[in-house]
């Protein structure tokens, strides 16, 4: 989807030779994220970047896209921690072009930007730093008041929600409790290698080696959690954690994308039985179906592209009912 180098705008047909695979071994590498600053209770710097980010309502803004699964966590943080009317939020266009990812002009679109009023991502990233280079991609948090990108990594956006603005919202609830956090990063590390980026290196992968490197591991983690679900509510016991609505966007695209715009077919979500009821319970929790659109979905991943999908293909598929009751 194009590239930022040196402040200019590349697109990927320039940039084909410098593609996110490791050497010529068709193995997906996810780029790293270049903001890594936390806005926090009083402004002091987190456990990355630099301070002068406090938390004050009004002052920031979230930069999403409904098809993308680590912009769709931080979606829900702002819905689960109460925080919609104290951070701001605008969406790009489902559909990229070869300018990235990018807005709608009409102001009356539900893709415009209002704050910016950009045309495309990449100018948010350059009006940050005029010179950056690299990847550009959501979610972004935007600090109105210093005209500067707070941070573009989804795991850190999702802790500082679910902190630093409390005592504004006086939502309380606390996803990644100190006692537990040993055990949520844990089970973060291993659903982000094997489930929530194990789709992508097994989609994106260009050799039948890196397929299977991709996908045997993503299956044998869903077993997994389909076998620890058989005694437990949620991924920790009774109550939800960061790690449930870490791993939540990848089985809700799961059904509709991964399983055949990226070769996720062994077995569906459906046919997991406690995974099938544990997503539903999530998905049915207050606010959690406004951040969810099956249709972009099924429509995104199965966007022209000249390696997994060249006619563009959108396939007709079955919607399963994430309305039902989960009874387990």
């Amino acid at each position: 989807m194009g590239k930022l180098v040196d402040g200019s705008w590349l697109t990927d047909e320039a940039l084909e030779e410098q593609r996110q695979y490791a050497k010529a071994d068709g193995r997906f590498v996810r780029a790293a994220t270049d903001f890594r600053n936390w806005v926090t209770v009083d402004g002091r710097p987190g456990p990355t970047g630099a301070g002068g980010f406090p938390a004050e309502a009004g002052r920031y803004h979230l930069y999403g896209a409904l098809n993308c699964p680590w912009a769709h966590r931080t979606m829900i943080y702002r819905v689960v921690k109460d925080l919609r009317d104290v951070i701001g939020l605008s969406l790009a266009s489902p559909r990229r072009s070869d300018q990235g990812w990018i807005f709608d002009a009409d102001p009356t679109s539900r893709f415009h930007d209002p704050i910016n009023h950009a045309h495309a991502l990449h100018e948010i990233y350059t009006k940050a730093a005029a010179d950056y280079t690299g990847r550009v991609t959501v979610p972004v948090l935007w600090d109105c008041q210093r005209n500067a990108i707070v941070s573009n990594e989804s795991a850190e956006i999702i802790r500082m929600f679910n902190g630093a603005f409390n005592a504004i919202t006086g939502n309380q609830t606390d996803y990644a409790p100190a006692a537990l956090l040993p055990e949520i990063d844990a089970l973060n590390d291993l659903i982000y290698r094997t489930i929530n980026n194990g789709v992508y290196k097994t989609g994106f992968a260009r050799t039948q080696q890196a397929y299977e490197e991709g996908v045997r591991p993503l299956f044998d983690t869903l077993d997994q959690l389909e076998a620890r679900l058989a005694t437990r509510r949620y991924l920790l016991g009774a109550h939800i954690t960061e790690a449930d609505w870490r791993l939540l966007p990848t089985l809700l695209r799961f059904d509709a994308a991964y399983y055949s715009a990226f070769r996720c077919n062994l077995r569906r979500l459906v046919d997991y039985p406690n995974l099938w009821a544990y997503t539903r319970d999530l998905y049915q929790q207050p606010g959690i179906a406004d951040t969810v659109d099956f249709d972009v979905y099924r429509r995104g991943y199965h966007s022209k592209s000249p390696v997994r999908n060249p006619y563009g293909i959108v396939p007709i598929a079955y919607q399963a009912d994430f309305t039902q009751s989960q009874p387990r």
